[in-house]
């Protein structure tokens, strides 16, 4: 059988007639869509990271009952988060060219099935290599979900519906955090058996609530039901896909740009969640329970940094992220300086310090996304984010196998000086996008306003 029939389930769903003149009937369905594909797209990327984060709270339980180093559990973090970051960039492409509702079902599906495996396994190698596995599946959630808010949302409302879309992330790493703290009391394994099995519920349920662009219900485009300019000129348009990523993306120097600010970053974002539940317990005599808890707390927390970044890029700065990103970063890249260099050992205070880091990592890590997809359009949005992405991943040799070694060789005090330093790194760039991004008024008398 052929390639392209194996895959045809995975092609856009085809337009359909627009057929809805009543302006009310329009509004209503236009609303009952848009909420559906937000909740959708959050529910199911939450649960991507059941399958992608139960790692971290297991790990001090698998290298006691295994006697695995810490270099090899960075190893892990360091070969998912890249091969993540490859597949991430790659199926971009697809997630530009194919029916969401599909495609990210089967990439959860699969992940599911990864950390089954994952839990059933004992040597340092098959754990490599299904972890490795692991992150090129995961590297399917993410583009249906840039695919499916571009098309549904217009660049002029995209700052806080990116950033509400975004607290995805912080859900379902606190809430995977949470129920691991739980399960890795009896057994660790119970940490990839429990979430696999939501996940593949939450596989389902992407199939049964998903649905591609506006068109293929019989809605028009989003930029013509909320009345603003186009984002593409004529000259665009009648570009090829292929030609049209060369030019908004490859050969835009601000994309470039993110991507180093996005590398910087994702180093501080994924060191904290990852090696948290560790450092909280070697370094600052945390008990791993409690450890997982404030870890928790620091997603939670990262869920109120996006919500407030997005609406300061949309009201604020009018569509300008890389200035609210440069704020954020700077009260981060403090908080993570304090929390390294005061000595009281209050818990309340590490965990209030690691709350400020959340909220203010993860402001700038859902604009980076925003930014992006606005600079490309929704035509490249995936593709252009899975750049990006690439680079945040690409990250984890520092964050994962990096910080494993440092704090092998040298102790923790120097992983926290490579944390500060990628935090100034990171305000440097989004400096340079100082002006990016900014979203044009709407042309009122082109929409007869």
């Amino acid at each position: 059988m052929k390639i392209e029939r194996l895959t045809e389930f995975l092609r856009p769903a085809p337009e359909k007639e627009q057929t809805i003149t009543d302006e009310k009937e329009l509004n209503d369905l236009y609303r009952y869509w848009r909420t559906r594909i937000m909740y959708t797209t959050i529910i199911g990327y939450a649960l991507f990271y059941f399958v992608r984060k139960n790692l971290s709270v297991a790990m001090p339980a698998i290298e006691a009952d295994l006697g695995i180093s810490k270099v090899d559990l960075g190893l892990f973090l360091t070969l998912h988060g890249l091969l993540y970051g490859v597949s991430k960039f790659l199926n971009g492409f697809l997630g530009d060219n194919t029916n969401p509702r599909y495609f990210m079902a089967l990439g959860l599906l699969m992940s599911a099935v990864m950390s089954i495996l994952f839990g059933l396994s004992s040597g340092v190698l098959a754990f490599g290599i299904i972890w490795l596995l692991n992150g090129w599946f995961q590297g399917m959630g993410f583009p249906p979900c840039a695919n499916s808010i571009t098309n549904w949302f217009s660049p002029g409302e995209r700052g806080f519906k990116f950033a509400l879309w975004n607290s995805s992330h912080s859900i379902g790493a606190g809430l995977v955090l949470v129920l691991n703290s739980f399960l890795v009391v009896y057994d660790w394994r119970f940490c990839f058996f429990v979430p696999a099995a939501l996940a593949i519920l939450g596989a389902f349920f992407i199939f049964n609530r998903l649905r591609d662009k506006p068109q293929s219900l019989g809605l028009p485009p989003v930029e013509v039901y909320k009345r603003e300019i186009p984002e593409e000129s004529h000259q665009d348009q009648d570009l090829n896909f292929k030609s049209f990523v060369q030019k908004k993306v490859f050969g835009n120097p601000m994309i470039w740009i993110l991507c180093l600010a996005t590398f910087s970053l994702y180093t501080i974002r994924y060191a904290m969640l990852d090696w948290g539940p560790t450092f909280l317990t070697e370094m600052k005599g945390i008990e791993l329970k409690k450890a997982g808890w404030l870890v928790a707390a620091y997603e939670a927390s990262g869920i109120l940094g996006m919500l407030s970044s997005g609406w300061m890029m949309d009201h604020i700065f009018k569509g300008r992220g890389g200035r609210a990103a440069v704020i954020y970063m700077t009260i981060c890249t403090m908080a993570v300086f304090l929390f390294w260099k005061l000595p009281d050992e209050s818990t309340l205070l590490y965990g209030t310090l690691l709350c400020i880091t959340g909220f203010f990592i993860y402001g700038p890590q859902a604009l980076v996304g925003i930014i992006v997809a606005n600079l490309v359009t929704k035509r490249a949005a995936a593709t252009a984010i899975g750049l990006t992405g690439f680079f945040g991943y690409l990250s984890t040799i520092l964050s994962g196998w990096g910080i494993g070694y440092i704090v092998t060789h040298t102790g923790w005090n120097t992983a926290f000086l490579t944390f500060i330093g990628t935090g100034v790194a990171a305000i440097l760039f989004f400096a340079l996008t100082w002006n990016t991004g900014y979203i044009p008024h709407l042309d009122k008398k082109a929409n007869g306003q």
